[in-house]
This record gives C-alpha cells, sequence and structure tokens, in this order.
C-alpha cells in the first residue's frame, strides 16, 4: 500500500490490451471506510437518534408519539407518549443565536394549538377541550390559573396558533410577530444601513432580469459546446477576436454609462428613490470600469505574448471536437456527478443531524432538564463522518475523471472509429468500476490528506483573526497558500495518473510515475499546447460572462431610478461563469486526456511498420507544426538513429 513501492520493471505501453483489477488494498481499505461511515449511521438509528430527530423529544429525555424508559435522577422522564405526537416549546421565539437552538422547555402535546390563546384560562380550557396539555407534565389543567409556578411552567403569554411541521412534528407558529424578537436585531442593522436596503430592494426588484439573463448564460454556455463539436478549427480565432471586441466594448459602455449617470446625477433627475440610489449607481460603475479596464489590458497584453502558440491548438481542438462527435454524452457527465454529490451531501447531512441528537441523557443540575451528549470516544465520529465527506466527495469527482479519460482513451487509441462501442462512455464507467476503484480511492485520498490540513488552518485562522500578531497570521496564509499550491499540483497529477491508468490498467503508483515521466519529458509541450488549450477555454469564459454582464448592463439600465446594480450583476455574472465552468470543463478534461494519449503515441511509435501512430490525420498535422517550431524535421525527411533517439528521448519523434 505504500505510495511509491512498485514491483512493476520498465516496460512497453500496450493501450487497452490488458485489463485488470489495480489498487485492490485501497479498494478495501475504502470500502471498510465506507462500512464505518454505515455504522455511524446505524449506530445513530440503533441509539433512538434518528426517531428523535424525526419525531422530536421534549425537555425530559421523552421521546414524543412513543413509550419511553426513565432517566436517573429526572422525575418526568418515563412517560408514555404515544398519544403526543408533537413538540410544543413554551418560548417558541427565544432563540439562542450562538447555539443555533430554542431556548425553552419543549413538551410533547398531542395537539398544536389552532388559535391564540391570550389567558391562562384559554390555556386550560384548550387542555380540557383537546386532551393537550400545554404546561409541564407536574401540573394539571384544573391548576393552570392558580399555580404558583405556571409563568415559569407554562407558555409564555399570548399563545400564538400553531401549526406542526411535516416530517418533523414540531409546532411552530404561523404569526410572524412571533418572530420579531428574533429578527429585531436584524431589522435594526437593515434599518440603518440604508445602502443594504437599496441593494436588497434592487435586486428583488431586478428578480425577472436575473433569472432571464441565468438562462440566458445556460444558453451561450450550451451554444459554446456546440461551436466546439462543429467549427473547432476556427475557434480559437472566433474566441481570440470575440474576446477582444466584447473586452473592450464591454470597457467602453460602462465608461460611457457612467458618464451618462454621473451627469444625470449632477442635472438631479432621479424621481423614485432620490439622489442616494443614483450616487451608488455612479460609484458601481466607476468601480466596474475601472476593474473592467485593468482587465483587458492584461488580457491584451497576455494574448500578444501567447499570439504565435495560439495556433498549435487547433488541431488539438479539432479533435476534441471530434471526440464530442463520437462520444456525445461526456456533455452529461457534470449532470452525474452533481447529482451524486447532492445525493451524498443530503445523506452526509441527515447523518450529520443524527449525530446531534445521539448519545446518552444527561441530566443538566443548573437546570433540571435533559440533554443528550455523545461521550468522549463517541466525539470522534464526528470527525470521521467529517473525513468521509471529504473523501467521498473526491472519490465521485476522480469516477467522473476516470471515466471522462477511459472514453476518450478509448476513441484515441481505436484505429477504426467504425468499430468503436455504440455507447463508449458508458463501457469507460463499467471498466472503472470494474477494475478501476482502488486506483480512485487511492488517488482521492492523498488530495483529501492535503485538504484536510488547509481546512483546519483556515478554521484557525478564522478563529485568531485579529487576536494573533503579524509574524503568526503571515505564517498561517502562507501555510494555507503552499497547501493550496501542493494540492492543486497533485490534483493535476492525480488526473493524468487516471489517464495512464485507463491506457494501460496500472495501479496508481505506477500510473503517477509514468504520467509524470511523460509530462516532464514533453514540460515544452505542455506549457505551449496544454495551457494555452486551456487558455483559450478561459476565453471561453470570459466570452459567456461578458455577453451576460453586457445583456444585464443594457437591461438594467432601463431601471437606473430604482436599482443598485451592484448585487444583480454580481449574481448574474457568478452564475454565467459557474454554468461556463460546468460544460468548459469537460471540454478542458478531454483536451488535457488527449495531450497525454498524443505524448504517449509520439513516444513509443514512430510512424513505421508494426509501430504506426493512432493519431489522425489532423493530429498528424499538428505534430508537423510542432515539430517545425521546436526545430525537428519535418516528417517527409528521414532521421538517422542517433537523431530519432534524441528526439524520442525529448518525448517528440517525427511524424
Amino acid at each position: 500500500m505504500g505510495c511509491c513501492q512498485s514491483k512493476e520493471g520498465k516496460r512497453d505501453w500496450k493501450p487497452l490490451e490488458d485489463r485488470s483489477c489495480t489498487d485492490i488494498p485501497w479498494l478495501l481499505f475504502f470500502a471498510l471506510f465506507c462500512v464505518g461511515m454505515l455504522c455511524i449511521c446505524g449506530f445513530a438509528v440503533a441509539t433512538g437518534a434518528a426517531a428523535r430527530l424525526l419525531s422530536g423529544y421534549d425537555s425530559y429525555g421523552n421521546t414524543c408519539g412513543q413509550s419511553n424508559t426513565k432517566v436517573d435522577g429526572v422525575e418526568l422522564s418515563g412517560r408514555d407518549m404515544r398519544e403526543n405526537r408533537y413538540v410544543f416549546f413554551l418560548e417558541p421565539c427565544n432563540f439562542d443565536l450562538i447555539n443555533r437552538k430554542i431556548k425553552s422547555i419543549a413538551l410533547c402535546v398531542s395537539q398544536c394549538p389552532s388559535t391564540q390563546l391570550q389567558t391562562y384560562y384559554d390555556i386550560k380550557q384548550f387542555a380540557l377541550n383537546n386532551g393537550s396539555q400545554l404546561c409541564t407534565y407536574d401540573i394539571p389543567p384544573s391548576r393552570y390559573t392558580s399555580h404558583a409556578e405556571r409563568q415559569t411552567k407554562c407558555p409564555k403569554l399570548p399563545v400564538h396558533a400553531s401549526k406542526s411541521v411535516p416530517i418533523f412534528n414540531r409546532c411552530i407558529p404561523v404569526e410572524i410577530a412571533c418572530y420579531a424578537e428574533f429578527v429585531q436585531a436584524f431589522v435594526t442593522f437593515v434599518s440603518d444601513n440604508s445602502v443594504l436596503h437599496r441593494v436588497a430592494a434592487g435586486v428583488m426588484a431586478s428578480k425577472e432580469i436575473i433569472m432571464g439573463l441565468c438562462v440566458l448564460a445556460l444558453v451561450l454556455s450550451l451554444a459554446m459546446m456546440v461551436v466546439i463539436r462543429y467549427i473547432s478549427k476556427v475557434l480559437v480565432w472566433i474566441l481570440t477576436i470575440l474576446v477582444v471586441i466584447c473586452s473592450i466594448g464591454g470597457t467602453g459602455v460602462l465608461w460611457w454609462l457612467y458618464a451618462d449617470h454621473r451627469k444625470a446625477l449632477t442635472n438631479n433627475s432621479t424621481t423614485i428613490f432620490g439622489d442616494e440610489v443614483a450616487a451608488d449607481n455612479v460609484k458601481a460603475l466607476l468601480i466596474y470600469s475601472i476593474v473592467a479596464t485593468v482587465f483587458t489590458v492584461v488580457l491584451l497584453l497576455v494574448m500578444f505574448f501567447m499570439r504565435k502558440r495560439v495556433a498549435l491548438t487547433i488541431a488539438l481542438f479539432h479533435v476534441a471536437g471530434k471526440v464530442f462527435l463520437h462520444l456525445p454524452l461526456l456533455v452529461l457527465q457534470p449532470f452525474w456527478t452533481f447529482l451524486s454529490l447532492m445525493l451524498f451531501w443530503v445523506y452526509w447531512i441527515t447523518v450529520l443531524l443524527f449525530l446531534g441528537t445521539a448519545g446518552t441523557p444527561l441530566k443538566n443540575n443548573s437546570t433540571n432538564l435533559v440533554e443528550y451528549k455523545l461521550e468522549q470516544p463517541l466525539q470522534y465520529m464526528v470527525w470521521y463522518h467529517a473525513v468521509g465527506l471529504i473523501w467521498i466527495s473526491e472519490f465521485i469527482l476522480a469516477f467522473q475523471q476516470m471515466s471522462i479519460a477511459g472514453a476518450v482513451v478509448t476513441y484515441y487509441f481505436t484505429r477504426n472509429k467504425s468499430q468503436m462501442t455504440s455507447i463508449p462512455i458508458l463501457k469507460a464507467m463499467g471498466r472503472t468500476l470494474r477494475y478501476h476503484l482502488g486506483t480512485l480511492a487511492k488517488g482521492s485520498f492523498i488530495i483529501t490528506l492535503i485538504k484536510i490540513p488547509r481546512l483546519i488552518l483556515m478554521y484557525i485562522h478564522n478563529q485568531l483573526k485579529g487576536k494573533e500578531n503579524a509574524c503568526a497570521r503571515c505564517l498561517l496564509k502562507s501555510c494555507i497558500c503552499c497547501l493550496w499550491c501542493l494540492e492543486k499540483c497533485l490534483a493535476y497529477l492525480n488526473q493524468n495518473a487516471y489517464t495512464a491508468t485507463a491506457i494501460n490498467s496500472t495501479n496508481f503508483c505506477s500510473s503517477a510515475r509514468d504520467a509524470f515521466v511523460i509530462l516532464v519529458e514533453n514540460a515544452l509541450r505542455v506549457v505551449a499546447i496544454n495551457t494555452v488549450g486551456d487558455f483559450v477555454l478561459f476565453l471561453g469564459k470570459v466570452l459567456i460572462v461578458s455577453c451576460t454582464a453586457f445583456a444585464g448592463v443594457l437591461a438594467l439600465n432601463y431601471q437606473r431610478e430604482y436599482t443598485v446594480w451592484v448585487l444583480p450583476l454580481l449574481i448574474v455574472c457568478l452564475f454565467a461563469f459557474l454554468v461556463a465552468h460546468c460544460f468548459l470543463s469537460v471540454f478542458e478534461n478531454v483536451v488535457d486526456v488527449l495531450f497525454l494519449c498524443f505524448a504517449v503515441d509520439t513516444k513509443y511509435n514512430d510512424g513505421s511498420r508494426g509501430h504506426e501512430y493512432y493519431m489522425d490525420k489532423s493530429l498528424m498535422e499538428f505534430v508537423e507544426n510542432s515539430n517545425k517550431r521546436m526545430g525537428y524535421k519535418p516528417s517527409g525527411e528521414k532521421a538517422d538513429g542517433k537523431e530519432m533517439e534524441s528526439m524520442t528521448s525529448r518525448g517528440g519523434t517525427r511524424a
């Protein structure tokens, strides 16, 4: 199970020829870990935590809706609550914001009050008529009006009408006035902060525009995928020209709108919210204009220095377009991954809520109420559960990468594309499930080992904010940045290791070593081709965000009198970038896999009989262009043995 221990010697790559299970010990380890996750869930259910969460429980250790056992030292525990299925709080609006709970005695009742009860007499009549006792169990309904402790053991007057929450069976007041104490601080903040008030008003006033622009971002992302699929040869230049036009044009429009709004403010032409909204819009437009100007200048400089290398990506993009032509279901991979993550996160949160109500019932001597607490050894289950969140989430993401890599590898190393299986992506997912789950478990565990310390350091940094000295703050930030960079590098190496596993069916360490050697041998090509390809896809994301933001500026300009642009435009741009990233990240993964396949192909094949290239003609032209730019001889010239050996060792033989 050691990471760098491998018994495999030097061997030739045999793409798709042999298929065997990889990293079986790690698969067993991951399976045992998942069994532990299920055991935590089973423990929570077996100890009654699930029933207490779903049915609710009172402050004396009684679970509502069932018969209960006695808790030592608690007189009102161990009661039969099969007729009392609802949880009622004596002070439902007494919230503890720090501990995120209601500071109130909870009781199990048979019915929630359906009307407002103004006096203790009303509470008494409600109990006598409906059999639902709203005071503590030691006070009979006949003494509700005369008991000396009725102010502490009966609900706070007036008792607002309530309704039970589906599934959780809590009596929740339906009148908004009940929550006045809870929202008082927030309302005070909003009332005193006029800027926040106007921003919130702007979001509400622009909700239809925001939804329409989000739909536009989705349509643009789908259109970009269609463009990548059918016109990839001119995609690079189209994106370059459009990004330049949109960046310069958008910056010019922002400065024009800034001047127009500033002139309108000077002329005092606003009518609804007054000068404050107009002044906020002018400030927002000035900030947007300055940021857009700086971004445009930096973007143009980067594109100027990379202009000679952009042409090298055209052939690779053309092949990637052919991959999507043969593998259209690749586009759906983010949806399946997102659905899997959502289902797992729902399960994880549910079990976490179970753990919150699990443990041993203990009497609080200061309040004489029952609290459920996990004992010290059992508290480690929460940490185990937290590690499971990171590891299994990374495993799901790794499964997507391996599935995409397997499908693209099948396409690349199949000489006759017409003989490919009908649904290669499903075949690749099947191979991953059958052979390579152990490799995914090992790769995702390595990322987890790096991510957990980084998250812990981030938590410590946030907790000590304002308390630590400058040296400690700088040291923490440096460690966090180093771990973040290491995580990104390992994630990139893991992705290529999954590709190597898909090609040659080797274990994680052998695949990572082989992928690392290939990448080092082709370091110049990695920079000149792979990075440029990612940069072009980044330009595609910028184009989608720019077009969406430009449409948002034009749409929001018609509501200048009563809409503050800051938050609506940020929401739209963030959603547009996330949607574009969701679609184009798949294409980015395909380009990375194609590049590693291409590097392996050129290293172990030279075009001679028995060692023919797997690449198609368009990628052959790519080899020709890259060889010419890197000083290699054209494919029509014959190289001697020493030259061929030198070219092979550098990762690029003649085509």
